[in-house]
């Protein structure tokens, strides 16, 4: 089992949410977070230019069993990939999950998912 979670902009959330559902991909959880990296934003406040510290973005967690690793992936990419593809498009993280437990029924493991 594993966890991927993707960072990616506001804008393309319903586009990879659908991208997702295409893939069979169903259970999701989504948070909307701020943070930087390469991708650096300007905006004029009160005719000052400022660089912001943070930027608005999307978390998705979505917990899969090992078979469905590269088509969730690859389902977030094609979707989030801008046509340009340029700074800030996000990033995927994918990591061990030691354990799932669906708390209504008691059921471990890939059963769970």
């Amino acid at each position: 089992m594993k966890l991927i979670t993707a960072i990616i902009r506001e804008s393309q959330l319903d586009q990879v949410r659908e991208a997702l559902i295409e893939a069979n991909i169903t259970r999701i959880t989504v948070s909307r977070v701020s943070g930087h990296g390469q991708q650096i934003r300007e905006e004029i406040y009160r005719g000052r230019r400022v660089v912001p510290n943070l930027t608005p973005k999307i978390r998705l967690e979505i917990a899969v069993n090992d078979d469905f690793v590269d088509t969730t992936c690859q389902a977030i990419i094609d979707a989030a990939k801008t046509s340009q593809g340029t700074l800030g498009d996000g990033k995927i993280f994918i990591t061990q999950l030691e354990e799932c437990i669906r708390i209504r029924t008691e059921e471990r493991g890939g059963k769970a998912i």
